[in-house]
């Protein structure tokens, strides 16, 4: 699989797209001015306890309080406020914790007030980015992410990453680890340090303890809310976190970020800078990679698949519901058939979609229903093999007796939204309307079905005069496209009377062509 990170720079934000195959698989948006990234380690205090909800609001310079639980605590965050408390007093002055006295861990079924008192200063990373009324989720357990490792203080357990599928691998790294771990640091091992050499994975090891040891040497005499040590930006974060051997380029069209990138790969993994391009076009990077169009197809309320069938995507406070349609183009005479054969397009799809718009939370879809429970456990298989590229932590159950998929989704940041309308020329925006776009793909769709069936010598399209026009315009021009792979030249006439999101087709007759 080609891998390709797209990267469009502004003054205001960037915008990072990821490519699978020339596909596009997910977008990332940071504003320049943010605040808040998820994995920030604050020094905040507790504003407020909350017995009933087992939970803590705690101040840390944001807007709306962030929301702290009892569960997202860890075992040993007594641990933690003491050496909080002994830091910021300058008692503690080493980041090292081989002579540090843990204290005892909390139990499972504790409360909130047994841990905290009100304004009580205390050091916590941002788990999730404030999303709708939400402020920030927080976490007291810290974690200092790297390439290959993630440095997990006040804890002593080593996790290897469930992705490392050779057991010889697991065992070396295990032993490997145990051997330079230092006392009381829990170390988790990344997917990447896989047959990496014990040299690589002691420098980050150390890399990793001296930025533990900045967040010490910040907290002495800090006075909260404080931001104690802040995660990569965004760009970076997706390289440390994503890069693998089959990316095969990276392009930027930003000559700051891209001397920050190229500084990171070096560091990080040279072999992988020669991946990296500085984009010096004049055309958009976005249009140079085709990247607009599939934004402009992909984040409405459909999305439409080569076949014709489709997807309906709603959201709801609660939930995302999401329902499959077979569309016009759906000519299989069995119907178990068609329905099995949609639902494992759709799937594909669907999986696309959810990281495409990092939709989180429960997600509900309804799948055409099929009577053969065969071929609802292999959609279900499907669906699972097909969520396996997605980072995101998920959970995927069978199909229901009504026909419905369950997933839930890792809600870390709000879901991307992209507005693919435009204003109606016809009401000056009062309402709105699909954009050229997308009404184009509804038009391809059923033309390709009308040529498909060959029953039909002459075809014309009758369409609002600005479809028309953006049909006809260019050199080649849609109609010209049209002709060259359908060997049939489509009519366009224009129809003044029609709504900008009407079309019709008629045979040479000037008989209307249904489709249904």
């Amino acid at each position: 699989m080609e891998k390709e990170l797209i990267i469009n720079s502004s003054p205001t934000n960037v915008e990072i797209a990821l490519l699978e195959n020339g596909k596009l698989v997910e977008m990332h948006k940071e504003k320049t001015n943010q605040r808040f990234i998820v994995g920030d380690i604050f020094l905040g205090y507790t504003k407020k306890l909350m017995p009933g909800l087992n939970a803590a609001f705690v101040e840390i310079g944001h807007k709306k309080d962030a929301f702290l639980h009892y569960t997202d605590l860890g075992p040993n965050v007594r641990s933690l406020i003491k050496f909080t408390d002994d830091s910021i007093a300058n008692r503690q002055h080493t980041q090292m914790l081989d002579q540090f006295k843990m204290q005892e861990p909390i139990h499972k079924s504790g409360k909130i007030t047994q841990v905290f008192r009100k304004k009580q200063p205390i050091l916590v990373q941002v788990l999730k980015e404030p999303i709708s009324t939400k402020g920030p989720r927080l976490s007291c357990e810290i974690t200092i992410p790297g390439r290959n490792l993630v440095l997990s203080p006040f804890n002593d357990v080593i996790a290897i990453s469930k992705k490392i599928s050779n057991s010889d691998e697991k065992k070396r790294l295990q032993l490997l680890i145990e051997s330079i771990k230092p006392k009381n640091f829990g170390v988790i091992v990344r997917t990447a340090a896989e047959g990496k050499k014990v040299i690589d994975l002691h420098e980050e090891l150390n890399q990793l303890l001296e930025k533990w040891g900045s967040v010490r040497s910040q907290l002495v005499h800090s006075k909260p809310p404080v931001k104690i040590l802040s995660e990569l930006d965004k760009t970076t974060s997706i390289l440390r976190d994503m890069l693998t051997d089959d990316f095969n380029r990276i392009v930027i069209d930003d000559k700051d970020l891209y001397d920050n990138v190229k500084g990171y790969l070096n560091s990080v993994a040279p072999q992988k800078a020669k991946i990296l391009s500085y984009y010096r076009g004049r055309t958009p990077v976005f249009d140079k990679y085709g990247i607009t169009g599939q934004i402009k197809t992909s984040f409405g309320k459909t999305a439409t698949m080569p076949s014709g069938a489709y997807l309906v995507i709603e959201q709801t406070e609660a939930m995302h519901v999401i329902d499959v349609n077979s569309g016009p183009k759906s000519v299989k005479k069995d119907q178990e058939e068609a329905a099995f054969s949609v639902n494992m397009e759709s799937a594909e799809e669907l999986a696309r979609q959810l990281r495409l718009r990092d939709l989180g939370g429960l997600i509900i879809v309804d799948f055409i229903d099929m009577r053969n429970n065969e071929n609802k456990h292999k959609l279900y298989k499907a669906m699972r093999e097909f969520m396996k590229g997605d980072s995101a932590q998920h959970t995927v159950l069978p199909l229901s007796k009504f026909g419905l998929m369950q997933i839930t989704r890792e809600r870390v940041r709000p879901a991307v939204k992209i507005d693919t309308s435009e204003n109606c020329p016809s009401c000056s925006g009062t309402g709105k309307i699909n954009s050229s776009a997308e009404i184009m793909v509804e038009i391809e769709r059923d033309l390709e079905f009308i040529i498909r069936s060959k029953s039909h010598s002459s075809i014309l399209l009758k369409v609002h005069p600005f479809i028309a026009a953006f049909i006809k315009k260019g050199l080649p021009s849609i109609q010209h496209k049209w002709y060259f792979k359908y060997k049939k030249w489509i009519k366009v006439k224009e129809e003044a009377d029609f709504q900008i999101v009407e079309y019709r087709f008629f045979d040479a007759s000037d008989d209307e062509i249904r489709l249904s």
